[in-house]
């Protein structure tokens, strides 16, 4: 949990300066978000346009996408979190392949609070973590922390790897 303040709102490309200077200025995380949905419609969701800016800076290394772009602008001094698109547990498997520290799931909670309540809520929760543990074993990976790059494989890697 942030227990200072922080920023919200930073499409990834244009945004490793504004990063670092949220660092310097002592902001507590940053999370990664486009607002679409929620203030603009027909917008991308954030998880993506995360290839899309691979695709623009030619960057397909391993553990890049966010990674490359804000978490390796603030250098791990900031957590950076995700927010937008996570509908799956392999959506959240996803954001953490590709550099984030945490997601922020709003839409499928919104959804389960409107079908059954709490109850709702409760099992949409469930849902997600059954799928992110189900496709991390799957991925051969015991933990949060044995998740890379390596084990996603977006449009833009299928792209280079036929160049």
């Amino acid at each position: 949990m942030l227990t200072s303040p922080g920023i919200q709102g930073m499409m990834i490309s244009q945004n490793n300066r504004l990063a670092r200077k949220a660092v310097e200025v002592g902001v507590a995380g940053i999370v990664v978000s486009n607002h679409g949905g929620c203030q603009l419609d027909y917008t991308p969701t954030t998880i993506s346009v995360l290839e899309e800016d691979l695709k623009k800076k030619g960057v397909f290394k391993r553990n890049s996408a966010i990674g490359k772009v804000v978490v390796d602008a603030v250098g791990g001094k900031v957590p950076v979190l995700l927010h937008g698109g996570v509908r799956r547990g392999t959506d959240v498997f996803k954001a953490f392949a590709l550099g984030a520290q945490a997601v922020l799931v709003g839409r499928p909670v919104i959804h389960g609070l409107a079908a059954n309540g709490e109850r709702g809520v409760r099992r949409i929760i469930e849902m997600l973590k059954d799928e992110f543990e189900l496709t991390m074993a799957l991925c051969g990976c015991p933990g949060v922390m044995d998740i890379t790059r390596s084990h996603v494989r977006t449009e833009c890697d299928q792209l280079h790897s036929m160049l």
